[in-house]
């Protein structure tokens, strides 16, 4: 199909929006806007929302920009942070991504990208060429769960794209956004070893082509995303899968991964997108955003989790780095007391249902918190669990007995709290040790 300009495309395609809804997802515009929808080369839609705040808006909204000076303020100061703390970097170039030069990681093949315009021109002739591009999301940080993702992406298609940005969206308002680890650095320097190894290995279609690092202000136009859970904005929800579970304890988490994620795909229009198993619930929310929004994506991967290499089983997490040496030495209990629960299922507790199963993932968690509190508080850890859920693989409901056909889902969450009383010089993990919440899961087969 022959290209043609996006002003082009601009001009003949304007659609004024209506209100979108579903039983299952809502692509939800709270303000009054113009949306206007261009189609890309391979059908997503990308959108142009201009604003008009009511005179109305609640004065606290993070997204009152016309109305609230101290709003505002927030705002600047916070695209600033995330420009200074993406931009500034010794692992970058500073050439400029047009014409023939490009931002680069030093010493490699793999593109910088700033902008949504920048990822359209990178794209656009792979589109031409038939190239299948996979697109893995982070939010930096990066551990070997991502690297996994990202190999299992390079063994597939001709081009990996990784995302590196830290979405304020999926942050609530007392969650750990300032804090929230920042190591664009050390990221480029596992991507640029990560990328060696592809190249060296026969095995892969492709490697990685391009890394899409954007500030919030080129992700958010409109303003800084609210946090609230009544805030105001342009925001894609998936109910009622993200309103249980994870959704229940964050209740703004999934709206800001769908539309982060809407956002994504329509900026870098990937062939298939990489997800890890430890949000389980979070794929099954992509899954879903894909499926209803009937979005070009050949398919939607869920990878393994990776583990620590310790051995007790604890699930890699970018927010490992905060648990310190005394919790992380007890962090492995939540991945125990779902083995536990495994267990009881493959003995053929998952006849008795819900109590027999779960009940063997609860006894590990009392018996551990018992331990911990026979212990002096200079030596415990404490921690509270948030849930332990037996769901529905594909609705994430609560199941009273497991349909052995389909199988289920077994998740936890748990939340270590920080350290009663340090030793001196102990390490209290990253930012001082704050609270950790930690969560993972177990795939129960279908028999």
């Amino acid at each position: 199909m022959r290209m043609q300009s996006t002003n082009a495309l601009f001009r003949r395609a304007t659609l004024s929006s209506s209100r979108f809804s579903s039983s299952s997802s809502t692509l939800s515009i709270v303000r009054q806007s113009t949306l206007t929808t261009v189609t890309g080369t391979r059908g997503f839609a990308t959108s142009s929302l201009t604003a008009q705040t009511s005179a109305t808006t609640n004065a606290t909204s993070p997204l009152s920009l016309d109305t609230s000076a101290v709003t505002r303020a927030q705002f600047q100061t916070t695209t600033a942070q995330t420009s200074t703390r993406t931009m500034a970097s010794a692992c970058s170039t500073s050439s400029p991504s047009s014409g023939s030069h490009f931002e680069k990681i030093p010493n490699t093949s793999i593109r910088v990208l700033r902008t949504v315009s920048s990822v359209r021109r990178f794209r656009q002739p792979l589109t031409l060429d038939s190239r299948s591009v996979a697109l893995v999301p982070t939010m930096g940080a990066l551990h070997a769960g991502h690297l996994r993702l990202i190999r299992a992406a390079a063994r597939d298609n001709h081009h990996v794209v990784v995302s590196i940005y830290v979405n304020p969206a999926q942050f609530g308002v007392r969650e750990d956004l300032s804090s929230y680890p920042v190591t664009w650095e050390a990221d480029c320097a596992a991507l640029a070893k990560l990328d060696r190894e592809l190249a060296d290995d026969g095995n892969n279609l492709g490697r990685i082509s391009a890394v899409f690092a954007p500030s919030t202000q080129e992700m958010y136009p409109a303003g800084f995303p609210g946090q609230e859970v009544d805030s105001r904005g342009s925001f894609v929800t998936i109910t009622p899968v993200g309103e249980v579970l994870e959704g229940a304890s964050r209740p703004t988490f999934f709206r800001g991964v769908a539309t982060v994620c809407m956002k994504l795909f329509n900026v870098v229009q990937p062939t298939r997108v990489y997800f890890g198993q430890k949000d389980v619930q979070q794929t099954v929310v992509i899954k879903r955003l894909v499926e209803d929004f009937l979005m070009p994506i050949e398919e939607v991967v869920v990878v393994p989790t990776e583990r620590d290499s310790k051995g007790d089983g604890l699930a890699l997490s970018s927010r490992n780095v905060y648990l310190g040496e005394r919790r992380r030495k007890v962090a492995g209990v939540l991945y125990r007391a779902l083995k536990a629960a495994e267990e009881a299922y493959g003995a053929g507790e998952g006849e008795k249902g819900r109590e027999g199963i779960l009940g063997a993932a609860q006894r590990v968690m009392e018996e551990t918190l018992e331990e911990q509190m026979a212990l002096e508080p200079s030596r415990r850890v404490k921690f509270e669990v948030d849930y332990l859920s037996l769901a529905d693989p594909e609705t994430m409901q609560e199941l009273e007995v497991v349909d052995t056909t389909k199988g289920g889902i077994l998740s936890g969450a748990v939340r270590f709290l920080p350290v009663e009383e340090p030793r001196e010089e102990e390490d209290l993990g990253h930012s001082g040790g704050p609270l950790v919440r930690l969560i993972d899961n177990i795939i129960l087969p279908g028999k």
